[in-house]
């Protein structure tokens, strides 16, 4: 009989740089699990609302990209250099990657992919229509579906992820659950840490 994988619960958001470390760490470990380990990504909104800001004052923001840099060589960061922006809120990117995962989990993961480098690495404004449409394309997805996502049932979906994070306790991301578990691990772990809690998870079953 197949060994039951590990499911692996991730709360982020597409404007937080800690998500985007975590990011990269699982997309590393992912190979080492194969079908052993699902990862699954939800919504959390650390910018629910539309919020106003300068772009300077963004730029200056970015600055503190840096660490999180420093603390993962591996995740690409950018201060940004473009005159895209500011980003206005946490809702759009979120949209365009509960939409893709429509077309399937693969279509989902370029499309995550796709935003956390859109943002981070070439200082795209990740909440502009224009912006997500582009992304949408680069990633192979229909133009004619991208309508998709002014879906109210997405936007619901959003939503209610965030909802469940916040009545599980968790405040900030990224965080970690086991699937069915009600404690989340706060912050982008080191990969020995992701590693021994699945193990130990694998080895339980």
């Amino acid at each position: 009989m197949p060994e039951e994988p590990v499911a692996l619960v991730v709360y982020s958001d597409y404007l937080c740089p800690w998500c985007n470390v975590a990011a990269v760490r699982l997309r590393a470990l992912a190979p080492e699990y194969g079908d052993r380990l699902v990862i699954t990504w939800r919504s959390f909104l650390l910018r629910p609302r539309p919020e106003r800001r300068t772009l300077d004052e963004f730029r200056a923001y970015t600055r503190s990209w840096l660490r999180p840099a420093a603390e993962e060589p591996t995740a690409t960061f950018r201060v940004w250099s473009t005159e895209e922006g500011p980003p206005t809120h946490s809702v759009p990117p979120h949209l365009a990657a509960k939409a893709a995962a429509q077309f399937g989990p693969d279509a989902f993961t370029r499309m995550h992919d796709a935003l956390l480098d859109a943002y981070f690495v070439q200082n795209r404004d990740v909440t502009r229509e224009a912006t997500l449409r582009a992304l949408w394309s680069e990633v192979g997805l229909p133009d004619a579906a991208f309508d998709r996502l002014s879906d109210p049932a997405i936007a619901d979906q959003v939503i209610a992820e965030h909802n469940d994070a916040v009545r599980s306790g968790i405040t900030s991301v990224p965080a970690a659950m086991l699937a069915g578990s009600d404690a989340a691990i706060p912050g982008a772990l080191p990969m020995d840490v992701y590693r021994r809690w699945i193990d130990r998870a694998l080895a339980a079953r």
